[in-house]
């Protein structure tokens, strides 16, 4: 839960860093949170298997990249996080680990990392590394092909956040997570249902009414809940795809930021654990996955 006292960006020097930093730097203005620069520089297998070279030509090869590298990471992103408390870190290994075990045992608030889909495909392409670290780390992580398309003259602006839930026993985290990161931005918070899409089988009786229950049913969930929390926002509530009506609901109300839960088991009607991935590749802006 915030306050969030450090934000880990992973980089590796391309334009998709530069992008997610611009990102970083407006939570750690927002939240008075350090940061850290993190690159994992692969074990010397991973770049030079390749070559038929011997061990100790193989580590002075290894030991040159790791120098170049630190240069790199010691030089990277000055002006941008200048104003802001900024570690920079260098660790050897398979980087999806090291990025989950660094966040972990530094008890990082947030991760900070985009995918690496683009143009047409960006909604089937989910980074390896990404991929990973979703599925393992135990903090919240923003990502979306939309980091890197960050401005870069003005300061990144989070006017309006949706918050996806499915009234799983995440939920209750995931929306307060949502509450107080948009009270640090003064930003509106806009709270997402997805009424599922039930059909009849042949021969069965099916209630026409069906859809009105179940969205009165969930509309009382949602209000007891967001009063438990002590949360206030508008709910929005349609039917249809989990993924396609969230990214659609952002969408049309022009949101800056989507929170959903990752790491909570399915609710009674909704999958968003299950349609997360999809959800990260076709929204329309970032997605914090708490």
């Amino acid at each position: 839960m915030l306050p969030l006292r450090r934000v880990v960006l992973p980089v590796d020097f391309s334009e998709r860093s530069v992008g997610a930093a611009r990102y970083v730097g407006a939570i750690a203005a927002h939240c008075d949170c350090d940061v850290t620069l993190l690159h994992v520089l692969p074990p010397p297998h991973y770049e030079f298997s390749a070559l038929e070279v011997g061990s100790a030509v193989l580590n002075e090869l290894f030991a040159a990249r790791a120098k170049q590298v630190r240069k790199d990471l010691d030089a990277f992103l000055p002006e941008e996080l200048g104003g802001f408390r900024v570690e920079r870190v260098l660790l050897e290994g398979d980087p999806a680990r090291k990025i989950v075990e660094y966040a972990h045992q530094q008890q990082c608030g947030l991760i900070v990392m985009p995918t690496h889909g683009y143009g047409p495909f960006r909604r089937f392409i989910l980074g390896s590394v990404t991929a990973k670290v979703l599925h393992d780390a135990d903090c919240p992580i923003m990502t979306g092909v939309h980091l890197e398309q960050a401005p870069r003259r003005e300061p990144v602006a989070i006017r309006t956040i949706l918050v996806a839930l499915d009234l799983g026993p995440q939920s209750k985290a995931v929306l307060e997570w949502a509450a107080q990161f948009a009270a640090r931005f003064e930003a509106e918070l806009l709270i997402a249902y997805v009424i599922p899409c039930l059909e009849a089988q042949p021969g069965e009786y099916f209630d026409p009414d069906w859809r009105a229950h179940i969205e009165a049913q969930s509309r009382q969930r949602i209000e007891a809940l967001l009063s438990e929390s002590g949360v206030s926002g508008k709910v929005l509530m349609e039917g249809g795809d989990p993924p396609k009506t969230i990214c659609s609901m952002a969408q049309h109300a022009k949101a800056d930021l989507v929170i959903i839960g990752r790491g909570s088991a399915a609710g009674m009607f909704g999958r968003l654990r299950a349609n997360a991935y999809s959800i990260i590749r076709q929204s329309p802006c970032p997605v914090v996955s708490v």
